[in-house]
């Protein structure tokens, strides 16, 4: 799979949001190509402009004769199971350049910021060419620290306002920003916020690269050069003493688990007696703990006569 057939990457795409059968051997052959691509995840309070924010910086890289993937991964609606937001519409300047491929991702009901699909969409576009990946994320909270499983930088966004929200911010929060970018500089209020903020990294657990913070301003057009810079100096940190790699380990750990959790899942809830030690459980006649064990004995009894 290349990058200049965009449709077959779409195809792959889908049919790994939607589960389908029959797409994992290209997800093996794509496997052995990944491995290139900066992976940013770019999170962020509601309202800070992270998208607009992501579109500069791809528009920056893409000058730079970048190939830019962008997963958008956006809130799903509860009745149709789509995403909301449609970040695409957002992005249309960028959404005919060859060179980015934009893809807008629902959550799908799962609890964190990122789809449950995100690390292989990821996957597909770092095997299919991408030199830059931005994973934006629905909003900010203690759930959104699983970006740090998915990108190699994470980009923070903040804007000015947040005032004492920055010191009530939970610290696992703060602690996972390598980049901090104050939106909005145009805005009163932007000086002090990036003193608040550097203030609290302050404070942070001792660690070998204190995140930077770089004012920009979408509106303007001002600071996104020298936001991408310090991105690539964090880039350039992780690429010393073996960091990247060690990253990456610990996140392609992260990644092996969800898949194995997926897999087991599928396997487990399309079982046959599924439905069954469910109703029992409803009418009080199996706990749940024993249903877990017989679910688990089942699925060995199938392997066996396999």
């Amino acid at each position: 799979m290349k990058w200049t057939e965009p449709r077959q990457i779409a195809r792959l795409i889908s049919a790994v949001e939607d589960g389908r059968p029959g797409h994992e051997e290209q997800l093996k052959e794509l496997f052995y190509q990944t491995g290139q691509a900066h992976v940013i995840g770019v999170t962020g309070p509601p309202g800070a402009g992270k998208s607009s924010l992501t579109d500069k910086l791809a528009k920056y890289y893409v000058d730079q004769g970048k190939r830019v993937g962008i997963i958008a991964v956006d809130p799903t609606s509860p009745f149709s199971g789509g995403s909301i937001l449609g970040d695409r519409i957002r992005m249309n300047d960028l959404t005919t350049n060859p060179n980015v491929f934009i893809r807008s991702m629902g959550t799908r009901g799962h609890l964190g910021g990122l789809a449950s699909s995100t690390h292989l969409v990821k996957q597909i576009l770092d095997g299919a060419g991408a030199d830059i990946i931005f994973i934006e994320t629905v909003g900010v909270g203690q759930s959104e620290v699983e970006i740090v499983q998915a990108a190699d930088t994470v980009l923070m966004v903040m804007v000015p306002g947040l005032g004492d929200d920055i010191q009530s911010m939970k610290a696992g929060i703060m602690e996972i920003g390598d980049v901090f970018a104050i939106n909005k500089a145009d805005l009163p209020g932007a000086d002090r916020a990036k003193i608040d903020i550097q203030n609290m990294l302050t404070f942070q657990p001792e660690k070998d690269w204190l995140p930077l913070v770089q004012m920009v301003s979408v509106k303007e057009n001002t600071g996104i050069e020298e936001l991408a810079k310090a991105i690539e100096m964090h880039r350039s940190f992780l690429n010393e003493e073996d960091r990247l790699a060690i990253r990456r380990k610990r996140n392609t750990r992260n990644e092996l688990i969800d898949l194995l959790y997926d897999k087991l899942y599928r396997r487990l809830v399309t079982q046959g007696n599924f439905e069954r030690y469910l109703e029992q459980i409803v009418e009080k006649t199996l706990d749940p703990y024993s249903a877990i064990d017989k679910l688990l004995e089942d699925l060995r009894s199938e392997n066996e006569n396999d």
